[in-house]
């Protein structure tokens, strides 16, 4: 019996690969409205959080696929964010990361953001108004819930 010596671990030239793979492997909630696809991978942002402080800080991941056969674009995002005591905090503005993107059929939009609470857990949702860049039609996608956990506290379990 043949004992290999174990593969060294891959080494990334661009950080920008590195972090899509270690995104990649996080946990992803999703859910899909009038052909548009919404994946959000949230992760926990240990170096700006402080919990001695009751500051816990998350970022997230989103991708926006559209299926459809029409462009569609991006115009305002709707958040709810809901903190382990149940307080919420309604957010609504005008594109995502200062973008209005329009999205080609069969194309993806990315990007990636983050949250803040007082709270060591709490859950996000959402939605996104769209408009068919074809017809002039505006419609409203979820944003899958998605729970925001600190590692520090076992137990919490959204």
């Amino acid at each position: 019996m043949s004992s290999r010596p174990p593969m060294p671990p891959k080494l990334f030239t661009d950080p920008e690969e590195a972090l899509n793979e270690a995104i990649a492997a996080l946990p992803a909630y999703e859910d899909t409205t009038e052909n548009i696809h919404v994946v959000v991978r949230p992760f926990w942002l240990d170096d700006q959080s402080q919990p001695d402080e009751q500051s816990y800080c998350w970022g997230y991941r989103i991708r926006i696929e559209n299926l459809g056969d029409h462009p569609v674009q991006l115009l305002e995002r709707m958040w709810e964010i809901i903190d382990a005591q149940g307080q919420i905090e309604r957010i609504r503005g005008e594109g995502v990361v200062g973008e209005q993107p329009l999205i080609e059929p069969g194309n993806a939009f990315e990007y990636t953001s983050g949250a803040s609470l007082d709270t060591p857990s709490g859950i996000m949702r959402g939605s996104y108004r769209m408009e068919d860049a074809t017809t002039g039609r505006h419609f409203d996608i979820r944003i899958p819930p998605f729970s925001l956990d600190c590692p520090y506290h076992a137990g919490l379990v959204h």
